[in-house]
């Protein structure tokens, strides 16, 4: 296997019951060391009321880890009321991080941050078709084999049980315009709740039409401990030639457990049938 990335989202710290649980906080160190992945990416809601003591713990959680980061930022991650909301909307992310739309660029590994938050909007994200053009030419720099990735915030696709959060708008037309600016890998968070899948799964498409694998992270906080159907955990992704390897990991107890692991083609052709006798 190539490069590997661990995607963590919705760490909701200063919420209670958030990440800063110090056996979590070793737990997730001793996953990174095993993994050793080449980047972690973190899909937003790293704050819970967007204050800046809370952007500058989370930011400490997250370089405590030792990989590269790239980080994007979540609706949790704005002031949570006007006029701050509206008048000085990224201050306090832009203070840690720099920009909302970072590009991570190696010769195996192409990442493409892409902000889905709207301030007006307390849940609902959306893409503007001017950040599918700035996507599609940050992609295409991408170098020749490596593995591009696109990340936001908003869910593309959601769990088969309860959400009530929508997806990022225009899902159909956001989708369609990565696949065509060649991502091969679309990762999101936001609803808690892990959902891995290929765009043929879900999508009729036609022809000699590339697939995409698109991912939703499940929280690492835990603002609501009592909510059914919010597992912990994180995703980890690898890549070689021909498929895209996504492992689960789902916090237990006291540990990380590999939940599920899930094998897509990469590009056009399927994966060749294993036939057992």
């Amino acid at each position: 296997m190539s490069t590997r990335v661990l995607h963590v989202s919705d760490l909701h710290i200063g919420a209670r019951n958030a990440v800063h649980e110090p056996e979590l906080e070793g737990a997730i160190g001793e996953l990174v060391e095993r993994v050793d992945p080449a980047l972690v990416l973190a899909t937003g809601d790293l704050t819970h009321r967007g204050r800046r003591r809370e952007h500058e713990a989370a930011a400490r959680f997250l370089r405590s880890l030792g990989p590269q980061l790239l980080v994007i930022p979540g609706n949790h991650d704005i002031p949570a009321a006007p006029p701050a909301r509206f008048t000085h909307t990224w201050r306090e992310f832009e203070r840690e991080w720099q920009t909302t739309e970072p590009v991570h660029a190696t010769n195996d590994l192409h990442v493409v941050g892409l902000n889905s938050v709207r301030a007006w909007r307390h849940q609902s994200g959306g893409i503007r078709d001017s950040q599918l053009g700035e996507a599609a030419t940050r992609l295409q720099s991408a170098a020749a084999g490596a593995l591009r990735v696109v990340a936001l915030h908003h869910q593309l696709v959601g769990a088969p049980w309860r959400t009530r959060k929508k997806p990022v708008s225009r899902r159909s037309h956001v989708l369609a315009r990565l696949v065509d600016c060649g991502a091969e890998l679309i990762v999101g968070g936001h609803i808690h709740q892990g959902a891995v899948c290929e765009r043929h799964e879900f999508e009729v498409v036609s022809g000699d039409v590339r697939g995409v694998v698109v991912a939703t992270a499940p929280g690492f906080g835990r603002p609501r401990p009592n909510r059914r159907g919010e597992a912990r955990g994180v995703l980890v992704y690898s890549a070689d030639e021909r498929r895209i390897r996504v492992e689960t990991y789902i916090w237990r107890d006291a540990g990380w457990g590999l939940t599920a692991l899930r094998v897509f083609p990469r590009g056009r052709e399927p994966l060749a049938v294993d036939v057992h006798s």
